[in-house]
């Protein structure tokens, strides 16, 4: 495969998965707004923080405000990260690899980029504001079923994969560190119901929180919920489960291509980090410091994947 259609294909399921990340962000600052006494937009700033998208809403605004967040996030073309920025570049990178997806998952990405066009051509109301986020996880969602239900398991599939799961891990890694470390007003509110309904707050941004009382009989901490979201490979979109699945779409890659490059070999260590720690480790030696590394760590395997498959051409 070429490298241009190879880059193509990760980075359009990149956007896409960016996308979809961008609007749970939003609906977890939507969500933890309403938990705060004094009505301040301290959240906001969080989330921008989060979505690294700090430095370019400070060119365009001067103050934090909710209302403005929100529209940035979501509407705002100025910003590469906002769901509209990023579902206009997938749909870009799908016209250019239209030969190489089926026709069902073109379709998917350009109705999709059609029907939030419309959705988003104007400033969306607070009491809309729910609606518009699960018309946002929906049609990401239908992407991703026309993925699974039509293209075959071959190196085209493996890119889709590894881009998401890129973007998935770095997406929840972000969420984790904004909670402990950026969120948290001071450390006397640790523990406290303020804590507790944030940490749930967060597990709701990744899909996670029905899981988790599952898996946890219903009782709630903070360090059983890092865990699941650190550690749990049965949770989709924590980092093990992320990291396993890139590593596997690498393997393939390593199996079709008969060639090993370096982005296995830093797979591999990202795979060893999470299977030999553990969640007390990641409390002891700070939730911060573990998730700086480990965002960085992504960050290089993504430019050694772009380098070892030639994504330039």
């Amino acid at each position: 495969m070429l490298g241009k259609t190879a880059g193509g294909l990760f980075w359009m399921f990149r956007y896409l998965e960016r996308s979809e990340n961008t609007a749970r962000l939003v609906e977890a600052g939507f969500r933890i707004a309403l938990t705060r006494p004094d009505g301040s937009d301290d959240e906001w700033a969080s989330v921008l923080q989060t979505a690294a998208a700090t430095d370019a809403y400070q060119e365009r605004h001067d103050e934090v405000e909710a209302g403005k967040v929100i529209d940035f996030l979501l509407r705002d073309r100025a910003n590469p990260s906002s769901v509209m920025s990023a579902t206009a570049a997938a749909r870009q990178n799908a016209r250019l690899v239209r030969t190489a997806i089926t026709r069902e998952v073109w379709e998917a990405v350009n109705d999709t980029y059609m029907i939030l066009q419309q959705t988003l051509a104007r400033p969306v109301a607070a009491r809309h504001l729910p609606e518009v986020l699960g018309l946002i996880r929906q049609q990401s969602a239908l992407v991703r079923g026309a993925l699974h239900g039509t293209m075959l398991r071959n190196d085209v599939f493996d890119f889709c994969r590894i881009g998401t799961f890129l973007e998935r891990a770095d997406n929840t890694a972000r969420i984790l560190d904004v909670k402990y470390y950026v969120l948290l007003p001071s450390i006397s509110q640790i523990g406290s119901s303020l804590d507790n309904v944030q940490w749930e707050t967060i597990l709701r941004s990744v899909a996670g929180q029905r899981a988790y009382r599952w898996i946890s009989g219903g009782e709630s901490s903070p360090v059983g919920i890092a865990n699941f979201l650190i550690f749990d490979g049965r949770m989709p979109r924590s980092l093990k489960f992320s990291v396993d699945k890139i590593a596997t779409n690498l393997g393939y890659l390593e199996l079709e291509y008969g060639e090993r490059h370096m982005c296995h070999d830093l797979t591999d260590v990202l795979c060893g980090r999470l299977a030999h720690s553990s969640v007390e480790q990641v409390f002891d030696e700070g939730m911060h410091e573990f998730i700086v590394d480990f965002v960085r760590d992504l960050g290089q395997l993504g430019a050694q994947i772009d380098r070892d498959y030639r994504f330039l051409g």
